[in-house]
């Protein structure tokens, strides 16, 4: 079992180093911001494993492992990809953006729990 998951680790490192290598060149090639091809082709690689985890889940009958999938994703996504590097050396960012986006991220999350008391999410 160890060696799946330390094999996984090394699949994803190296699979995710040329998935940006590839976005980078994918950018020189035909002259797009590199900020615009990670906001866009890279960022929906790297979704694709929680796209395909949440059809798989929707499919056999398990909508909460779909939408723990999506939550559990997110939360990863905001405190580890994003908390670690700002950790190792600050991130810049421009003007009101963070304080904006940050209500909306608290108001979403609020939002979620709220309708979770309620009832059961589902589609209609």
């Amino acid at each position: 079992m160890c060696f799946y998951l330390l094999g996984g680790l090394v699949i994803l490192l190296v699979c995710g180093d040329l998935l940006v290598q590839g976005g980078v060149a994918l950018a020189a090639r035909y002259g797009i911001s590199p900020l615009l091809i990670a906001l866009t082709v890279v960022a929906f690689g790297t979704s694709v494993p929680e796209l395909l985890v949440s059809i798989r889940a929707a499919l056999s009958g398990a909508p909460g492992i779909a939408l723990g999938n999506v939550v559990g994703s997110n939360i990863a996504n905001i405190l580890l990809i994003l908390g670690l590097p700002a950790l190792i050396r600050p991130i810049a960012c421009m003007g009101r953006t963070v304080p904006h986006n940050m209500l909306i991220l608290m108001a979403t999350s609020v939002l979620l729990i709220v309708l979770s008391f309620i009832g059961p999410l589902g589609f209609w």
